[in-house]
Formats: C-alpha cells, sequence, structure tokens
C-alpha cells in the first residue's frame, strides 16, 4: 500500500479560463466532503491560476499549473517562471506532459531543467513519462520509461515527500479511451520504485508518489490505485466535471 494519502491531480489541459475556474472551484468546494480520501489538486491553465488561488486559498484543494519555463528572466517570451507560479502559490507543476513533448518539442533534458527550476521555488514538479504504442507492442516500454527518468532526474534530489511526484501516462492511453490494466500500471510502477531506490536509496525512494495517468475514469481509478506502486492518478478528460471528481474521490475511500 502507499505510504501517503494518494494524489489526485486534475489535469484541464486548455479548459476553464479565469471566470469558469473561479465558478467550478467555487461549486466543487460546496460539495466536497470534510475529509478528502485523496489529497486533490487543480492543474489549470497559466492564466487561471489567479483564479484558483482566490477561488480555493484555506480550503483542502491546491493548485498547479500545467508547465513552467526552464529559465528564471530573460528573452523568452511567452514563457512563465517558477518563481511567478511560487507568489501564486501553486504547490505542483506538471512538468514533460507527452503534449508538450510532442507539440512542442520538449525532451528529457529540458524537463530536467525544468524540475530543477521547481524545485529552487520550492514547488512539488509532477513529472510526466511514458511510452508510446510502437514502444509498447516492441516490449520495451520498461526500459524506456526507465532511460526517460534517468535523463530528466540528473542532479535532482529528493529530501522530502514534497520533492517530486511522477506520471506514469503510457501516451497510448492518454484521450483514447484505452486504458493501461492495473498490472500494466503496477509493472511499471515497481520498476520506476527500483530505479528510485538504486539512485537515492529506499527511504527517499518512498518519498515519491508514483501516478498514473491515462483515461482514468471513476469506474477504473479505484482499481488502478490499489496497486502497491500506484499513488494516485493523474487526471485529464474526467477531471471537468465536478460529478465525476468526486465520484473519484468517492472510489479512492
Amino acid at each position: 500500500m502507499a505510504a501517503v494519502k494518494p494524489l489526485l491531480a486534475l489535469n484541464w489541459k486548455l479548459q476553464k479560463g479565469p471566470r469558469e475556474t473561479f465558478e467550478w472551484s467555487r461549486k466543487l468546494l460546496e460539495q466536497l466532503p470534510e475529509e478528502l480520501s485523496a489529497d486533490l489538486a487543480v492543474i489549470v491553465p497559466a492564466v487561471s491560476l489567479q483564479s484558483a488561488q482566490n477561488a480555493l486559498s484555506s480550503s483542502l484543494v491546491a493548485w498547479g499549473a500545467q508547465d513552467v519555463s526552464a529559465h528564471s528572466k530573460g528573452a523568452f517570451t511567452g514563457e512563465t517562471a517558477a518563481a511567478w507560479l511560487a507568489e501564486l502559490r501553486c504547490k505542483y507543476a506538471v512538468i514533460g506532459h507527452s503534449e508538450r513533448r510532442e507539440y512542442h518539442g520538449e525532451t528529457d533534458a529540458i524537463a530536467n531543467q525544468k524540475v530543477k527550476a521547481v524545485q529552487a521555488a520550492h514547488i512539488t514538479p509532477i513529472l510526466c513519462v511514458g511510452e508510446k504504442l510502437e514502444t509498447r507492442e516492441a516490449g520495451t516500454q520498461v526500459e524506456y520509461t526507465l532511460r526517460q527518468l534517468e535523463v530528466a532526474l540528473d542532479g535532482v534530489e529528493i529530501t522530502d515527500e514534497g520533492s517530486l511526484v511522477i506520471a506514469y501516462e503510457p501516451i497510448w492511453a492518454i484521450g483514447t479511451g484505452k486504458t493501461a490494466t492495473p498490472d500494466d500500471a503496477e509493472q511499471m510502477g515497481n520498476a520506476m520504485r527500483g530505479f528510485l531506490t538504486k539512485k537515492y536509496g529506499a527511504d527517499s525512494s518512498a518519498k515519491v508518489r508514483l501516478l498514473y495517468g491515462g483515461s482514468v475514469k471513476p469506474d477504473n481509478i479505484k482499481a488502478l490505485c490499489s496497486r502497491q506502486n500506484v499513488d494516485g492518478a493523474l487526471v485529464g478528460g474526467a477531471a471537468l466535471e465536478i460529478d465525476s471528481v468526486l465520484a473519484m474521490l468517492n472510489a479512492l475511500n
């Protein structure tokens, strides 16, 4: 079983601007139980972070960014510095999501720079890794994913439970309706835990929450998160409706 409470991270992607973020968040708080079965975080567009902060401050729900710059300042038009996310009291920043990798050319080396940047700003990185369908069909998904971790975590330290979260998101299962089985998720979770233990030691490895992401829904989240090395979920489409979020929390209870 997970050593810490599961994390349910709601990745809205290109959904919900500032006004809708505020209204949605306030409605969510009206319906949340007093005690949550998982740590809950909304991962919102950059322009909606202030609205999330305004709506969710002093609540049990955290908020985070979908991306961050590897740079602290300079001639990098359109970038968002980690220090600015800290000003908005972001708890999390997603790094290396498959869509950032595919559409914006992000590499494991860039992810490495971003992990270090958000750690320096005292924000928890949610580092995303995972394979495409051809890698899975070739049977090399474990080696591929551990290589991603090797590069992205080069020189990265783990000091406490807020140092790092890793999300395994098999690309073939994102937005396709296909979902890795609980056994698939556990196989990768076990491999990643072994990698972390070898790199950091057992005590530090246990401080890292390993999430699964890829077509997570209320009817499969319990089975996925019941496995020993799956400590929560990074949720996309099912994160957009309050009823769905409440159902996932209930399933984890």
